[in-house]
């Protein structure tokens, strides 16, 4: 086995099995991704007659409810930012850089919100404000300062959990040789830590603005009449007004925003790659009396923002009329509760179960075959340069709203040769989109860590691509396949930007269920809307505890050894 070899290629593949991995996803792609948004930005472009037209964007540009709805999503999600990393830093700080009893189970409660339905969380915090809700004297709801709160809620955990990964592999010496010099510790966090976090500060603030500006679901059940986004704006312009072409130009408002954080992301992660020393020896210490304060802080907010608004939604759920009942959730088994629904809640949640498996399913398969190909050693610089293209094409779903996806799905795949119009595999394909990049950036760093040599021997010793695969790669990358999988499954299972627009009025997912219920003011649909948020919540988050109970197929293997 020579080393030049080992080089050229990690496997070698026969030309069926390059066609079959680079080919399916890039069909899949084309089809589900490529062509409904291609559809959606040209939309903008011409007029009702298909004719090549740029009035329309003037025309929408210069409307002052335009400007408006981009001024206030530029604003909430800015805000929402900025006080998102003001409360992550003391959070990565404690969670991350000191140790003490239960900060395990800390960790555990600040990742939750990640995998959390973004109507669920709308839901949980309008049971806080509303008139006679423990927050009700504030009179935050239907405000953009609930909108704000929420979103904050949404992404805390995304500031803390990237602060810290850099944070606790930082080379502490500058820090200790400040403090040797005499500096107190708030000037050895001000002139020497807060400098070397900028890199990771502002690839947080790029991915939180992202994530701020794009929920969807959050502000529809927050915001009232009084607070919309772009997001929420061109809902609004499809499914009230019909307003095709005026929804499609503010898409390409909202691709330029993405598409502009994504940059500024992705460069604060390249300038920080490139300037800080970084250690995988750090450890964190014993958490001492100077470190109080910044712990006060992190329980203040993790009790306050994540406990509180999902334990009051447990608790309202569990109430109807000012009375302790089970009649909610009973409530949820009987088609007939209220009029507003075909069907019953139960049945939208097997629903949305069978789709979300569909999606999984679909977006674990088309992840792996991406995933094997861009962790395999080209030949030649054209098929370097192939291998790079197709991984960044896979990253694009990643910087477009779940909303396009689905408006795009809703005006491109409406006639053949792609009719999709009355198909049930329209919704589970669009969630699958949504899910692919995730399942790729979780499955591809394992595969990329396996010493190629490995692949090498079974290579040698006769084995053949699929058996090399299962043998050699499959055991180290059953976890992150499986961690992959349960985010694709509990992202689906909450999906509602692209849902919104495909579900049908008699055939609802749970989320779509969740939000016609909360939509309505009497007592027995809020009742319910709670019960089935609570239901949603509960879903997502098993099974990602689940997940990640499992133990780690290497360490299982290595106590097989012993």
């Amino acid at each position: 086995m020579s080393t030049r070899r080992a080089h050229a290629s990690d496997y070698i593949f026969p030309a069926v099995g390059w066609v079959v991995a680079v080919g399916v996803p890039v069909v899949f792609l084309a089809v589900f991704f490529l062509l409904p948004t291609l559809t959606l930005v040209g939309r903008g472009f011409v007029d009702e007659a298909g004719q090549w037209d740029l009035t329309g964007i003037g025309d929408v540009l210069g409307r002052a409810r335009t400007w408006r709805v981009i001024g206030q999503t530029l604003w909430m999600s800015s805000v929402a930012t900025a006080i998102c990393l003001i409360l992550s830093l003391p959070g990565a700080w404690v969670l991350y850089r000191t140790r003490f009893v239960g900060r395990d189970l800390l960790r555990g409660i600040v990742a939750v919100p990640f995998v959390l339905p973004s109507v669920v969380v709308g839901v949980a915090f309008r049971s806080l404000f509303v008139e006679g809700a423990p927050l009700g004297f504030l009179q935050w709801d239907g405000t953009h300062t609930a909108v704000i709160v929420g979103m904050v809620f949404f992404n805390y955990s995304v500031g803390v959990r990237t602060l810290g990964n850099m944070w606790v592999r930082l080379d502490p010496r500058a820090e200790e040789a400040a403090a040797a010099l005499g500096a107190t510790p708030a000037r050895v966090f001000l002139t020497v830590t807060l400098p070397r976090l900028m890199p990771a500060l502002a690839s947080s603030a790029a991915v939180i603005f992202l994530f701020c500006t794009t929920s969807f679901g959050l502000v529809l059940v927050l915001g009232g009449v009084t607070t919309s986004t772009v997001e929420t704006e061109i809902y609004f312009l499809t499914t009230a007004l019909l307003d095709l072409r005026s929804a499609s130009v503010l898409s390409i408002v909202q691709l330029i925003v993405i598409a502009f954080s994504l940059w500024l992301g992705s460069r604060a992660r390249r300038a920080g790659a490139a300037t800080q020393t970084m250690r995988t020896d750090v450890r964190a210490r014993e958490l001492r009396r100077a470190d109080l304060p910044a712990f006060a802080v992190t329980l203040t907010v993790i009790v306050g923002l994540l406990i509180i608004p999902m334990g009051n939604l447990l608790w309202r759920s569990l109430h109807r009329g000012g009375s302790f009942t089970f009649a909610n959730y009973i409530d949820l088994a009987d088609k007939d509760a209220v009029r507003v629904l075909k069907d019953s809640v139960l049945s939208a949640t097997a629903r949305s179960i069978t789709i979300a498996l569909v999606a999984m399913v679909t977006a674990v398969v088309i992840g792996i075959l991406v995933s094997i190909v861009v962790t395999r050693r080209a030949r030649s610089r054209s098929g370097r340069i192939a291998i790079s293209t197709l991984d960044a094409l896979f990253m694009l779903p990643l910087g477009v709203s779940a909303v396009t996806v689905g408006f795009g799905f809703l005006i491109a795949l409406d006639k053949p040769p792609v009719d999709l119009r009355g198909s049930w595999w329209l919704i589970p394909m669009a969630q699958a989109m949504v899910a692919i990049p995730l399942v790729v950036r979780v499955v591809t760093p394992v595969l990329a860590s396996i010493d190629p040599r490995q692949r090498e021997v079974a290579h040698v010793l006769g084995a053949g691509p699929a058996r090399g695969l299962i043998t050699v790669e499959g055991p180290f990358v059953m976890r992150s396949l499986a961690i992959g999988a349960a985010f694709a499954f509990s992202m689906s299972l909450g999906e509602f930007g692209a849902t919104s627009f495909l579900a049908r009025p008699a055939t609802p997912t749970l989320p779509v269920t969740i939000y016609r219920l909360v939509s309505e003011p009497g007592a027995v649909e809020q009742g319910m809307a709670l019960a089935a948020s609570v239901l949603l919540a509960s879903l997502a988050g098993v099974i990602m505890a689940v997940v990640e109970m499992r133990a780690d197929p290497q360490q299982h293997m290595e106590r097989r050894r012993s």
